[in-house]
C-alpha cells in the first residue's frame, strides 16, 4: 500500500517557503504595527512600546498619506486600462506578422521591462527636462507653439509623466502573456470565420478576445497589484515631489520606515496596503467567475 504521506513530501519545500518568506513576515509586520519600533528598538527590545492602534489612527489623519492613497488611485485607475491596451494591441499585431521583423520587435517592446531603472530614469530624466534647449519631449513641442512644460516639476502634470514612463515599462512582460495565449487559439476558428466572410476587426472582436478572457483576467490583476505597489518610479524620478504630488503609498512605507526611522508606522502603512491588495483582487477573482457562469 502507498504512504498516504508521499504528497505531503513534495509539497512541503514549498510550504516551508511560503511560511519563512511570507507568512512569518506578513505576522512579525503585524506584530511592529502595534508598538514604535525604531532602530533603538532593534539595539535594545526593552526600549520597544506597545502603542496598540494608535499607529493606524495616527496614519490615517496623515495628510501626506492621505494624498499618496490618492497617488496610488490615480496611478491604478490611469495605468492599469493603458498597460493591458497596449500589450493587448502590441501582442495581436505582432501575432499577425510571421516575418523575422515582428519577431525583432517582439524583443524591441520587451527590453524596457528588463532594463535598470537608473539606466531609465538617466534617459527619461532627459526627455522630461523642462529646459526647451535640454528636454527632447519640450524641443518637440516648441516647433509646434507648445510652451515647455515642467514634466516632473509641475504638479498638475507628474503624475501623468511618472505613468508614461511606467506604462512604457510595463507593457513588454504582459505583451509576452497575451502572445503565448494567442498561440493557443485554435488556427480553424480563423479559418471558419474567413469562409463565413469575417473581417480582421470581427476576428479579433469575436474570436480574440473572447479566447482571452483567463489571460486578460490574469493580466488585469497581475498589474492592479503592481501598480497598487508603485514604487520605483516615484522613487528614482522625483523622490515624491513635487509637494508629495507624486508619493505613492509604497514609497510613504519607504520614506517612514528607512529614512525616518518609524518602522511601527511604516509597518501600519504596510498592513493597510496589504489589505486593499487582497481586497482588489478579491474583487476581481469574484468578477472573473461571474463572467464565467
Amino acid at each position: 500500500m502507498k504512504s498516504k504521506k508521499a504528497p505531503y513530501f513534495f509539497i512541503a519545500p514549498a510550504i516551508i517557503l511560503l511560511l519563512m518568506f511570507s507568512i512569518f513576515p506578513i505576522l512579525i509586520a503585524l506584530l511592529i504595527s502595534f508598538t514604535d519600533m525604531s532602530l533603538a528598538g532593534l539595539a535594545d527590545y526593552s526600549r520597544i512600546e506597545f502603542l496598540g492602534l494608535q499607529n493606524y489612527q495616527n496614519i490615517l489623519q496623515d495628510n501626506v498619506f492621505i494624498q499618496s492613497i490618492t497617488n496610488t488611485l490615480f496611478y491604478v485607475l490611469f495605468g492599469v486600462p493603458l498597460v493591458i491596451l497596449f500589450s493587448l494591441t502590441i501582442a495581436i499585431l505582432i501575432n499577425m506578422g510571421k516575418t523575422k521583423y515582428f519577431s525583432f520587435m517582439r524583443v524591441v517592446f520587451y527590453s524596457p521591462s528588463i532594463t535598470n531603472i537608473v539606466a531609465v530614469a538617466i534617459v527619461w530624466a532627459f526627455l522630461f527636462n523642462p529646459s526647451e534647449s535640454i528636454g527632447l519631449i519640450n524641443q518637440m513641442l516648441s516647433t509646434v507653439g507648445i510652451q515647455p512644460i515642467g514634466w516632473l516639476t509641475n504638479t498638475d502634470v507628474s503624475k501623468f509623466s511618472l505613468v508614461i514612463l511606467a506604462v512604457w515599462r510595463g507593457i513588454g512582460i504582459n505583451m509576452l502573456i497575451f502572445s503565448a495565449a494567442l498561440q493557443n487559439i485554435p488556427k480553424t476558428m480563423y479559418e471558419a470565420a474567413e469562409l463565413d466572410g469575417a473581417t480582421k476587426w470581427e476576428q479579433i472582436w469575436h474570436i480574440t478576445i473572447p479566447q482571452l478572457k483567463f489571460s486578460t483576467s490574469f493580466v488585469t490583476i497581475t498589474t492592479i497589484i503592481g501598480w497598487l505597489q508603485f514604487f520605483e518610479e516615484p522613487f528614482v524620478m522625483t523622490d515624491g515631489g513635487p509637494l508629495n504630488s507624486t508619493m505613492s503609498v509604497a514609497l510613504f512605507i519607504y520614506r517612514n520606515g528607512f529614512q525616518n526611522n518609524q518602522f511601527g508606522y511604516a509597518a501600519a502603512g504596510s498592513l493597510l496596503l496589504f489589505v486593499v491588495i487582497i481586497a482588489a483582487t478579491m474583487i476581481q477573482l469574484r468578477l472573473q467567475r461571474r463572467g464565467q457562469n
